[in-house]
């Protein structure tokens, strides 16, 4: 049985990540509080962000911001459970498998549609996401495994060859677009990586919760439709010992106030890249009512085409 003065040392941890107390007691090894270990490589956080920012057009499908109910991030890799929704695990795959696509233009990003060099293998262990010849790894898990054959089965005859996962090395418009995006002067990977890996902060206490970013105004841009109160999500986010040391420039919080729908924003600094984030949560009050039960009961059935 744990103390609760262990319970107390990883609470932050697990209310960033869904982790429980009991795979995470065999990590405590002093009097401190239990910290979230970054990527330990490069590319693995460029790849991370790069999923993250991909995954934003999920939407609101469930409790779990992009339908991620736990995370269990090591310095080598990140180990994903996905809510065990099939139309979920088709918005994973449609979302990051990347794909060729577009018309001729100056930018080579317009030739691929999801994420430049991502491959899968499956075993059982899970889904795991890389990229050929780098030190990348990210595991997904919570659902069958077959579930995810039959997904992709299906895009296979759907994109008429352009699904490039049979491609076992990188295509040259997979690398052109790679490379124009590491010209991209406010790199993903040291926000979003920090930001994917506590992304169990962002999740309100309802039952349907989207969490999403992209680039704006020289930074980024974060949304949450009824997303967790801004003072835990200062606390989870920023410089305490499990956050990710964002610093806040400027916010306008009503959480404490009793218009329910009041909206919330805080402006986020990383000060390692003096990149800005610049975050909304729109408190919509999102609930899985009848209908919505209805809608994604109708999207599962159709996840497998």
């Amino acid at each position: 049985m744990s103390s609760p003065k262990a319970l107390d040392r990883t609470a932050d941890r697990r209310r960033s990540t869904g982790e429980l107390h009991q795979s995470l007691a065999p990590l405590l090894t002093d009097d401190g509080v239990l910290r979230i270990p970054a990527a330990g490589h490069e590319e693995q956080a460029r790849l991370e962000a790069e999923v993250f920012l991909a995954l934003g057009a999920v939407g609101g499908l469930s409790a779990h911001p992009l339908g991620i109910v736990r995370l269990r991030p090591e310095g080598d890799r990140l180990t994903i459970r996905v809510t065990d929704a099939p139309y979920v695990v088709m918005c994973w795959a449609d979302l990051l498998l990347p794909r060729s696509c577009g018309e001729p233009s100056g930018d080579p990003r317009d030739f691929i549609t999801g994420v430049p060099g991502l491959r899968y293998d499956r075993d059982r262990g899970g889904i795991h996401l890389h990229r050929p010849g780098m030190p990348t790894r990210i595991t997904l898990t919570g659902f069958p495994a077959r579930w995810w054959d039959r997904i992709t089965d299906r895009m296979h005859r759907d994109y008429d060859g352009h699904l490039l996962q049979r491609h076992p090395g990188w295509t040259p418009e997979e690398r052109s677009a790679y490379d124009a995006d590491a010209g991209w002067p406010f790199p993903p990977g040291p926000v979003f990586s920090p930001l994917l890996r506590r992304i169990r902060a962002t999740a309100g206490p309802g039952t349907v919760n989207s969490t999403d970013a992209w680039t704006s105004d020289g930074g980024y841009r974060m949304e949450a439709t009824d997303g967790s109160p801004c003072p835990d999500l200062i606390r989870l986010l920023g410089d305490g010992p499990t956050g990710a040391g964002w610093q806040v420039t400027h916010k306008r919080c009503t959480c404490r106030c009793d218009h329910e729908h009041d909206s919330c924003t805080v402006d986020f600094l990383d000060p390692a890249t003096g990149i800005a984030v610049r975050y909304g949560n729109g408190r919509w009050g999102r609930t899985a009512d009848k209908s919505y039960e209805l809608r994604m009961e109708e999207l599962n059935a159709q996840a497998f085409g």
